[in-house]
Parts: C-alpha cells; structure tokens; sequence
C-alpha cells in the first residue's frame, strides 16, 4: 500500500546509515593498511558491513516503491542509495585483493590514498546529514562536496606518480601487477566518492 503521507523524511535516515557503513568500511580498510596481518580478520569485518549495507539499501528501495509523495525526485533517491552501497562493495572489493593477493607492507601511495577515502568517506556522511533541510544545509553539502572533490584529485596525483614509480623501480612482475591491481581499486573508489559528491550538488542545485 503507498504511503500518502505529504513527505517521508526516513529516507534521510537511511542513507545517513548507508553513508556510515561506507566510512565504517573505511576505516576497516585503514587498520588492514595499518596492519597488514589483520586482514583475513577484517574481510569478515568488511563482508557483515557489506551485507547490512545490502539490507539498508534493500530497504530504501523497498520503501521508495511504497511512497506516493517523496522528500526528493524518486530518481535522486535510487541514485543515491545505490551509490552509497555500491561504495561499499568497492571497499570489500579491495579489501579481497588486499586478502587473496598476500599483500604485505604496503606502499606509501596506498597508505596515503586510504587516508584520503577515509576523509571523502567522513564528509560524504556529513553531506548526507544536512540531506534533510536542503535549504538551510546547502552551504554544509557543497562544502563537503568540494573537499571530495579535492581529496579526488589529490588522489589522482598519488596514482599517477605511485604506478609510474612501479614501473620505474619494481623489478618483480607479479608485485608490480597486484599493486597496480589495488592501487587502481583505491583510485576507483575515491573517483566514486566524487561521483556521490557531484550527485549531492545535483541535489543542492535541483532543491536549495
């Protein structure tokens, strides 16, 4: 049955949530890099992160089916919340590789490229939660959405100089392949953290 209420604002509590496991994936990712030895431990961490984020997003789209009158164009929504977990499965994602390739001691550009996901990760929860009062969080949302913006292209600068010092210097093949690999991975999901940046201003523009 629709619900016919004027406006439905759970919709932002649940990409707040959404958003949260995101970063919470982050900062997984951040302790296998801190330590390396963690990891078979922390893939079980990612996969339960992974699966409520699945439940989360599951719900939204439940419930958009079900709402006659949205807070947010039906579109924006199911944007949103499939961007939302789908960064999610990017972290899982590299965190697999990270398992299934032995990697040991990581490069420094993938230390500093984690730092730079766990900032856009914590400004892309903080963006959601101005999500509902658009008109008075503008400001916050394209603020955040800039930083993202920034730690994205700062993270291309990292990529680019971090593979061109594989080529350059590492004389075994299969190391030089799986660090590419991840290296790639974590470049993939700071560009998508900015795909969810870019998607928020859309918002702010559409609705402030």
């Amino acid at each position: 049955m629709f619900n016919f209420k004027q406006k439905d604002d759970e919709f932002f509590d649940l990409f707040l949530e959404s958003a949260k496991f995101f970063h919470a994936g982050a900062l997984i990712l951040d302790e296998v890099i801190q330590d390396y030895k963690t990891t078979a431990v922390k893939v079980e961490e990612i996969n339960k992160i992974e699966h409520e984020a699945d439940t989360i997003n599951d719900r939204i789209i439940d419930k958009l089916n079900l709402t006659f009158i949205t807070p947010i164009d039906r579109e924006d929504i199911y944007a949103l919340a499939n961007n939302l977990d789908d960064g999610v499965d990017l972290l899982q994602g590299i965190l697999q590789r990270y398992d299934m390739y032995h990697m040991g001691e990581p490069m420094t550009g993938a230390v500093n490229l984690t730092k730079l996901l766990l900032s856009a990760t914590e400004e892309i929860v903080r963006a959601v939660s101005f999500l509902g009062n658009i008109r008075k969080n503008q400001v916050g949302i394209l603020d955040a959405s800039h930083k993202i913006e920034r730690f994205e292209s700062e993270g291309d600068l990292i990529y680019r100089r971090e593979v061109a010092y594989l080529f350059e210097h590492e004389k075994d093949p299969i190391e030089l392949i799986r660090w590419k690999d991840v290296l790639e991975q974590l470049e993939d999901t700071l560009d998508h953290c900015e795909h969810i940046a870019d998607m928020l201003r859309g918002v702010v523009m559409k609705y402030a």
